[in-house]
């Protein structure tokens, strides 16, 4: 029987996720030194080695892997733990954990900001990234819940759709087809479009929608933040697809135009997401709660979009 202490445990499991002694040293606020002596000890104390070195890389031998799920499922057991303490103390002393891909940043702090003039006491942490990020913290339990556009496939995710999330194309006031309507998705080929970064769940409607339509862009240009994209577009230097809650402010400022593209709004929904097997906390299923109420006040404003013709009445 090895001896193992949580601290250990710990310092491994940062490492296993960050492959870097140097990277979880950072994340655990310690020294370089101090992390590699905690996990020479628990190697001698399982007598087997839990990293191996590859060139300037590490990797997670055999013994590493099955030591990583256990400790998984032991910080896990302790996170539970953790939430049944905080749901006897009530409400009121809670903690709340998010993870919210960049679309969703627009609203998000808003919602956040009513939440907690609710419920002041309430500690509330927001984690911005793209959705493969926001993925990963869902499936290494360090996010209670997520907000994305495009909810995973698999059967230990849990989704609900709280809201419509409209995409459109953005162009700059002054663009040629800023007045124009009724555009054709083929006529979209001959602009330069400004692309989320890989990863990204906007990105990867764009592609769809491209590839059903057999429309092959000629130029596009990466850009890893909405911010970038906005500001690129306002500029002139090309088109954007991006959520309508992204970009009030710039409609009320006039700064961007929706164009009248055919097909367009895809209409999505932005999701709440949590894993199946997460034991909620009370702070945690309130703010679901919450969403659910108040999302709905916060549906966009037009879409740019001609509203449909009425239908002819037959004649008799």
């Amino acid at each position: 029987m090895f001896h193992v202490t949580l601290r250990q445990l710990q310092v491994f499991e940062a490492v296993a996720r960050q492959l870097s002694y140097s990277c979880a040293a950072n994340v655990l606020h310690l020294s370089q030194p101090a992390v590699s002596m905690q996990i020479k000890q628990l190697e001698e104390s399982i007598g087997l080695p839990l990293f191996e070195q590859m060139g300037k890389k590490i990797y997670l031998t055999d013994a590493g892997k099955e030591l990583f799920q256990c400790s998984c499922a032991i910080t896990q057991q302790l996170a539970d733990v953790s939430t049944i303490f905080s749901d006897m103390k009530g409400l009121e002393h809670g903690h709340l954990n998010i993870s919210v891909v960049n679309s969703a940043s627009y609203f998000m702090p808003q919602l956040l900001a009513k939440f907690i003039q609710l419920h002041p006491r309430i500690n509330v942490s927001m984690h911005v990234a793209n959705r493969d990020a926001v993925l990963k913290q869902l499936a290494e339990n360090s996010a209670d819940l997520a907000i994305m556009g495009r909810p995973p496939e698999g059967a230990d995710m849990l989704s609900q759709s709280f809201m419509q999330n409209p995409l459109v194309v953005i162009a700059a006031p002054g663009h040629p087809l800023a007045k124009a309507k009724a555009i054709q998705p083929l006529r979209l080929a001959q602009e330069t479009f400004l692309l989320r970064e890989l990863g990204s769940g906007t990105r990867s409607v764009m592609e769809r929608f491209f590839a059903n339509h057999r429309v092959t862009l000629s130029a596009t240009m990466e850009m890893d933040t909405n911010e970038s994209i906005k500001q690129a577009v306002q500029a002139g230097i090309g088109l954007g697809i991006i959520s309508l809650h992204g970009i009030e402010l710039e409609l009320e400022t006039k700064r961007l135009k929706v164009l009248d593209v055919e097909h367009f709004p895809i209409m999505r929904h932005w999701h709440i997401v949590h894993r199946r097997n997460k034991r909620l906390s009370e702070a945690t299923r309130a703010f679901q709660q919450f969403l659910l109420a108040e999302a709905k006040k916060l549906t966009p404003g037009p879409t740019g979009k001609r509203p449909p013709k009425p239908a002819r009445k037959n004649q008799k």
